[in-house]
């Protein structure tokens, strides 16, 4: 079924999100910036967990989640076990949701519009899923371009 499918990929990239995070050597360096990049590692992962929370749990387990996107860009130097925490707390939050859900589900309309246009929750789950794999590789990199290069201090 698609649900298990979504829940299984969901669940395998939050986990290797964690495990990114686990994987810096000098944890001040989740919060760096360097040319280019726009977006430390950390505040990917706080937005990754803001969306989610959001858009699977509020909109879908009816959770009383309250999203300050704003804050996912700008706060800085939250240490790495609270991070870890929100990503498996979502982890649990996007699982209860999820099985809230029948196959049939996926084809009404997603409860709000997001895009341009109303769209089916099977899209948003699809799209929710690709989200997160997206800047699940950007935190890879960014990891093995600002964390791996430095010297061991």
């Amino acid at each position: 079924m698609i649900i298990d499918t979504l829940k299984s990929l969901f669940r395998r990239d939050l986990n290797k999100l964690r495990q990114e995070l686990e994987l810096y050597r000098h944890e001040e360096n989740i919060w760096k910036k360097d040319k280019q990049i726009a977006n430390a590692a950390g505040n990917l992962c706080l937005h990754l967990v803001g969306n989610l929370n959001t858009y699977i749990g509020k909109e879908i387990g009816a959770t009383d989640y309250i999203r300050n996107r704003d804050l996912e860009f700008s706060q800085k130097m939250i240490p790495r076990e609270d991070l870890l925490r929100m990503i498996d707390d979502t982890i649990h939050v996007v699982d209860v949701s999820l099985e809230k859900l029948y196959g049939t589900d996926l084809e009404r309309d997603y409860p709000i519009v997001v895009f341009d246009r109303i769209t089916s929750m099977h899209y948003m789950l699809v799209h929710l899923a690709t989200h997160l794999a997206y800047h699940l590789g950007q935190v890879n990199y960014h990891r093995r371009l600002l964390d791996e290069t430095q010297d061991p201090g």
